[in-house]
């Protein structure tokens, strides 16, 4: 609440040459996969945050350049694609979850919108950088971004067991995210100005919708893996988690409350995961997998890299 709070005050204070309707201007190339050269309006302002829904709904040809879509890229390529976990009768309704994001003239719209300006000044800052790097996404990427909480860098190949359950896992994360981005087709918050964000503007990507996060709830519902097979790491999985989700915010690339979404779905997907039989039996396995891996120990991740995480965890975005 305090933090609510702190945000409205700071759209209170912004001046009404703000929210003056601004053009999107013309962007610079970029090689891909190389950080979006500086823009140049220093003052976004916000068309409306739902797209208007089409004949049909667009699918995005290729990758974004920012991360692909959580369901479009298997973590092992070259084999077929897993089940998920869960039916569809036993997957959450996240649409009914997570209700409507905020709208129209609400203080909780306000309170994203000042959030998005808010953080385009963190660009050049460490904790802009991390965000950059947190772009990269799947349970690879994740299980990486762990490595300081775990205390050593899983070698993925030696870690079948546990790269089977988060792949699958990963499957039951993307139908948790699916329905409810289509169902509420908000748009993300760079889509109708110049403001900075930390990737390539790509059509793939403003085309991709916001609510909720897809990085988000694969954090938070790999956070809960984590902690549930190290439960003495569990507070760290979940501050990674969350520094990991907030860095979605810093990049420009989802409103504040898309991010408090992705937790929620995460947490829901986790829940009805273990009341799979099979999820838990490879939960058991990736445990012991786990255990035997870490006894036999294993490189120690870049301390340069675990400082600024820590010290990510210890400084508010806003």
């Amino acid at each position: 609440m305090a933090r609510l709070s702190l945000l409205l005050t700071f759209a209170a204070a912004m001046p009404a040459a703000m929210l003056a309707t601004l053009p999107v201007g013309v962007l610079a190339q970029t090689a891909p996969g190389q950080p979006a050269p500086p823009q140049t309006s220093p003052v976004p302002t916000f068309p409306a945050t739902t797209a208007p829904a089409p004949n049909k709904p667009a699918e995005a040809a290729q990758k974004p350049t920012s991360a692909p879509a959580v369901s479009a890229a298997p973590l092992t390529p070259g084999k077929p694609a897993r089940a998920p976990y869960l039916s569809d009768a036993q997957a959450p309704d996240t649409v009914a979850i997570l209700g409507a994001p905020p709208r129209g003239q609400s203080a909780a719209e306000a309170a994203d919108k000042a959030a998005f300006v808010a953080t385009r000044a963190l660009k050049g800052t460490p904790r802009w950088a991390l965000a950059t790097t947190d772009v990269a996404d799947g349970a690879s990427a994740i299980l990486d971004d762990f490595a300081c909480v775990i205390g050593q860098r899983i070698e993925q190949s030696r870690a079948p067991a546990l790269m089977t359950l988060m792949e699958r896992a990963r499957l039951d994360i993307a139908h948790a995210t699916r329905a409810p981005k289509l169902h509420y087709r908000r748009l993300r918050p760079f889509v109708g100005n110049d403001a900075e964000i930390c990737v390539v503007r790509t059509s793939e990507l403003g085309n991709a919708f916001s609510f909720p996060s897809s990085h988000a709830t694969q954090s938070w519902t790999y956070a809960a893996i984590m902690a549930a097979l190290m439960p003495e790491k569990a507070t760290q999985f979940f501050v990674r988690a969350r520094s990991y989700g907030e860095s979605r915010i810093v990049c420009g690339l989802h409103w504040a409350s898309d991010i408090e979404a992705g937790r929620t779905a995460g947490s829901a997907v986790f829940a009805a995961l273990q009341g799979d039989a099979t999820f838990r039996a490879d939960l058991e396995k990736a445990r012991v997998e786990l255990g035997k891996l870490l006894a036999s120990g294993g490189a120690a991740p870049d301390q340069a890299v675990c400082a600024r995480e820590d010290a990510a965890a210890r400084e508010p975005i806003l």
